[in-house]
């Protein structure tokens, strides 16, 4: 399969908000160790970047609408948050899963 990968111009690019959301616990069973489920939340399970630069043709994208951005993972319009003046954009899927990769190893460990 061929693929494209599209370079975005500053001069011309449509400035966002992007929400990167990580797994909300650090342990696979929140509580099991410590008999406190919020002594494992994750503070970094979400994280807010503004200034991104984005494809101008994404500021007429309606809320919910979906695309992959390169070599990140899959993102959606806010519903709630995004306008036509300050577009926001939640990572839905990233390309990597460690969560995935410890139920694969049938591991204890916990995420990142």
């Amino acid at each position: 399969m061929k693929s494209t990968i599209h370079w975005v111009s500053a001069a011309h690019a449509v400035e966002a908000e992007v929400r990167l959301y990580e797994p909300l616990f650090t342990a696979a069973v929140p509580g099991a160790d410590k008999d406190d489920w919020k002594a494992d939340l994750n503070p970094r399970s979400l994280e807010r970047l503004t200034g991104c630069r984005l494809e101008p043709s994404l500021a007429a994208a309606a809320p919910g609408a979906r695309y992959q951005f390169e070599r990140n993972g899959y993102f959606c319009v806010d519903v709630g948050d995004s306008t036509a003046d300050r577009p926001v954009w939640n990572r839905a899927v990233g390309l990597r899963d460690s969560w995935a990769k410890i139920e694969k190893a049938g591991s204890g460990a916990t995420a990142r």
